[in-house]
C-alpha cells in the first residue's frame, strides 16, 4: 500500500519515480473522466424520463421557470429544447458548486495532503453515483448532482500532484497529460454511455446500467489510488523554506481573469452549438456526437504532440486566437464543410488554452498554498462556465445566430489582446535579480 510519507523536492525525484506517479495519475484521471462523461449523452432522454413521471412537483416547478425565461424572447423557442435548457441549468448548478468547493478542497490538500484530500473527494464521487444508481425520481437524481458538484476535486488535485512532482522545465509536458486524459475521455465516454443506456435493468431507472458502470469505474479508481498513489505534498523545514527559490507570482490575477473570461465566452458557444446545428442542418444527437468526437480526437492528437512541447504562453495565445477564429466562422457557417472547419479551430482551442493556463498558473503558485491557489484558479473558470451559457444563449435568441457569434468572436479577440502581452513565461526570481 502507498504510504502517507511525502515525496522529496521535485528536483530530487528520480525520473523513474516521477514517471510511476504520473502513470498512476493519468490512469486514475482517465477512469474518473470516463465516469463523468458517461452521463453527458444521456441527459436529454434521462430528463425526459423523469418528466414523464406523474406528480413530479419539483420538475414541474423548474419547467415553469424555464418557460417564463423562454417567453422573454421575441423569437419562439421550440419545446424540443426544454430538456436541453434543463440540462444546461443542471450543468450551471454543477459548475457553481465546484466553484464554491474547489478552493476548500485545495486548502484541505495543503493541510492534510493531496492523497488524503483526493481519497475523500473520491468518497463523495462514489456517493454521488450511488445516488444516481438508485435515482428512481428526479429529486434523488438532483441530489446526486449536488453531491457530485461539491465533492469533485479530482482534476484540480491531479494538477496539484503533477505540479508537486515536476520541475518548472517539465511542467508543460507533465500537465499536458491531464489534457490528453480529458480528450480521450470526452471522445470515448459519451459513446460508452450511449451504448450502456440501451441495456435496461430497471424500468424505474432505465439508465441504471450506465450508472452502475460509472460506479464500478470510481470504485476501481479509488482502490487504485489507495494502493498506488503516494503523498506528493512537499513538507519543508523552516530552514528549507528560507532557502527555497522564490516564485514569480506576477500575472496570477491576469491568469484568473483570462480563465474566467475565456470559459464565460467559450462555454456559451459550446452550449449553443446543438441549437445552431439543429437550426441549420437539422442535426440529430448522433450527428452532433460525431462533431464532438471529431473535436476530441483532433484535440488529443494535438495535446499528445504540440501542446506538450511548446511553451505554455505561446500555446495559450494560439488557442485563444483559434477560438476567436472559430466564433467568426460559426457566425457565417452555411455548410457542413464550414462547420467542420470551425470544429477544427475548436479542437485547437480545446487542446491549448486550459492546459496552458493551468501550466502558467502552477508556475506562479508557491508550494505552501499550491492546492488552494490552483483551487481558486479553477474556481474562476467554473464561475465563467456557470454563467456563460445563460448569457450567450440569451443573446442567441434575442439577436440571432450571426450577432451572437460575432459578439462572441469579438469578445474572444479582446481577451486574446488582453492576454497577449500578459501571458509570459515566469522567470526565476534569482535570475531576474542578476539582470537588475
Amino acid at each position: 500500500m502507498a504510504t502517507s510519507a511525502t515525496v522529496q523536492d521535485a528536483t530530487k525525484i528520480s525520473p523513474a519515480y516521477r514517471k510511476s506517479i504520473l502513470r498512476v495519475l493519468f490512469i486514475s484521471l482517465l477512469l474518473d473522466l470516463l465516469s463523468f462523461t458517461l452521463i453527458l449523452p444521456l441527459f436529454p432522454r434521462l430528463l425526459d424520463h423523469y418528466r414523464s413521471q406523474p406528480s413530479n412537483t419539483l420538475l414541474e416547478a423548474i419547467f415553469t421557470y424555464l418557460n417564463t425565461f423562454k417567453s422573454a424572447f421575441h423569437r419562439p423557442i421550440s419545446s424540443r429544447f426544454d430538456v436541453v435548457l434543463l440540462g444546461g441549468a443542471l450543468g450551471s448548478l454543477f459548475s457553481i458548486l465546484q466553484a464554491i468547493a474547489s478552493p476548500i478542497i485545495g486548502a484541505l490538500s495543503d493541510r492534510y495532503g493531496r492523497r488524503t484530500a483526493l481519497l475523500y473527494s473520491m468518497a463523495g464521487n462514489i456517493l454521488s453515483v450511488a445516488l444516481w444508481v438508485s435515482a428512481s425520481t428526479f429529486p434523488i437524481f438532483l441530489a446526486s448532482r449536488v453531491v457530485g458538484g461539491l465533492s469533485e476535486g479530482n482534476v484540480q488535485l491531479a494538477i496539484a500532484i503533477a505540479t508537486d512532482v515536476s520541475t518548472p522545465e517539465t511542467r508543460g509536458h507533465t500537465l499536458a497529460l491531464v489534457g490528453v486524459a480529458f480528450s480521450v475521455a470526452f471522445t470515448l465516454g459519451p459513446m460508452m454511455g450511449a451504448w450502456l443506456s440501451s441495456k435496461t435493468l430497471s424500468l424505474e431507472n432505465p439508465f441504471m446500467t450506465a450508472a452502475i458502470f460509472s460506479l464500478v469505474l470510481l470504485v476501481t479508481e479509488t482502490l487504485y489510488l489507495y494502493f498506488k498513489l503516494p503523498e506528493t505534498r512537499v513538507v519543508r523545514t523552516s530552514d528549507e523554506k528560507k532557502s527555497a527559490a522564490k516564485v514569480d507570482s506576477r500575472g496570477l490575477g491576469l491568469l484568473k481573469w483570462t480563465h474566467f473570461l475565456f470559459l464565460l465566452i467559450f462555454s456559451g458557444m459550446e452550449f449553443s452549438l446543438p441549437f445552431m446545428t439543429f437550426d441549420l442542418f437539422n442535426y440529430s444527437s448522433a450527428q452532433n456526437g460525431r462533431v464532438l468526437g471529431f473535436i476530441g480526437l483532433l484535440a488529443s492528437l494535438l495535446q499528445g504532440g504540440f501542446s506538450r512541447r511548446a511553451k505554455p504562453g505561446f500555446v495559450a495565445k494560439l488557442g485563444l486566437c483559434s477560438s476567436a477564429m472559430s466564433f467568426f466562422l460559426l457566425a457565417k457557417t452555411n455548410s457542413q464543410g464550414m462547420l467542420y472547419l470551425s470544429a477544427a479551430f475548436l479542437a485547437v482551442t480545446s487542446a491549448c488554452v486550459v492546459t496552458a493556463l493551468n501550466t502558467l498558473a502552477s508556475l506562479r503558485v508557491g508550494e505552501e498554498n499550491r492546492g488552494r491557489g490552483m483551487g481558486e484558479f479553477r474556481s474562476a473558470g467554473q464561475i465563467g462556465r456557470a454563467i456563460g451559457p445563460v448569457l450567450f444563449c440569451s443573446l442567441y435568441w434575442w439577436a440571432g445566430r450571426d450577432v451572437a457569434y460575432l459578439v462572441g468572436g469579438t469578445g474572444m479577440a479582446l481577451v486574446t489582446g488582453m492576454a497577449w502581452r500578459g501571458l509570459v513565461e515566469p522567470v526565476k526570481v534569482e535570475e531576474e535579480k542578476k539582470t537588475l
